[in-house]
């Protein structure tokens, strides 16, 4: 509280004990003293927003595994595939005592919405935990609408726990998008590890060979992130095609 604040705080103390009695008073104490707690811990533990994202998400869209310590503040529904109280969820509750819900309950790389139906779609440090990160990009380029776009923030190899491990190549990726490439454990479920260059290759490879539906253009890409800044971020717009845009 600023100095003002306090003594306001304390004058109206006094009159509820004055008026009310002792209880009153000790329980707007502890009242005012849970809630100054209550933003300390938002503070420490709650990652800053994206200005990039405000950006470019409009309207409203889908968040693909949210969490509560680090919100974008986007009209949004949470996608997971468990609303159950996992790890993960765990964590968040440890980081800011509670857990973003979950709203839609599905496979984030099958999600049972119409085509073309969302805005965006905005993830953080999600993209890497897909064994098949090429079905998930068409998955979610499926579903968002002609000049809506894919925010992603993913982590970069050299400044997460990734640092040491070998990048994941464009070739690997194909070879496990055509199976011919077995599942295996990964160091923090991390299947895939990579810097900005090697996504920017993923994704000009995939329009290339028409993986997409509609192509994906890279909009925006950051190499240091403008949220918690141990990762990149890549903004995929979804073109309009040559006819629409006559229209």
């Amino acid at each position: 509280m600023a100095e003002d604040g306090i003594k306001s705080f304390w004058r109206e103390t006094a009159q509820v004990l004055k008026r009310e009695g002792v209880f009153a008073a000790v329980k707007k104490v502890r009242r005012a003293a849970k809630e100054e707690i209550r933003i300390l811990f938002r503070i420490k533990c709650v990652e800053k927003e994206s200005q990039l994202a405000k950006k470019y998400c409009k309207g409203r869209g889908l968040e693909i595994g949210g969490a509560a310590h680090n919100p974008f503040n986007l009209d949004t529904l949470n996608v997971d595939y468990t609303s159950e109280l996992n790890e993960f969820k765990r964590m968040e509750i440890r980081k800011c005592f509670r857990h973003l819900p979950v709203d839609i309950v599905a496979p984030r790389d099958n999600i049972p919405l119409p085509d073309e139906s969302q805005d965006f779609i905005v993830s953080s440090h999600v993209l890497e935990h897909f064994f098949d990160p090429m079905k998930t990009l068409m998955e979610w380029e499926r579903l968002i609408k002609k000049g809506g776009v894919i925010f992603m923030i993913i982590p970069h190899r050299d400044r997460t726990f990734d640092s040491g491990r070998e990048r994941t190549t464009l070739r690997e990726l194909i070879d496990r998008h055509e199976g011919r490439a077995e599942e295996r454990p990964s160091p923090n479920n991390h299947h895939s590890v990579w810097i900005t260059e090697d996504v920017a290759e993923l994704v000009e490879y995939m329009n290339k060979r028409g993986y997409f539906k509609t192509p994906l253009i890279i909009a925006e890409a950051q190499d240091v992130d403008d949220k918690a800044g141990n990762g990149f971020t890549v903004v995929l717009a979804k073109e309009h095609s040559r006819q629409e845009k006559r229209m």
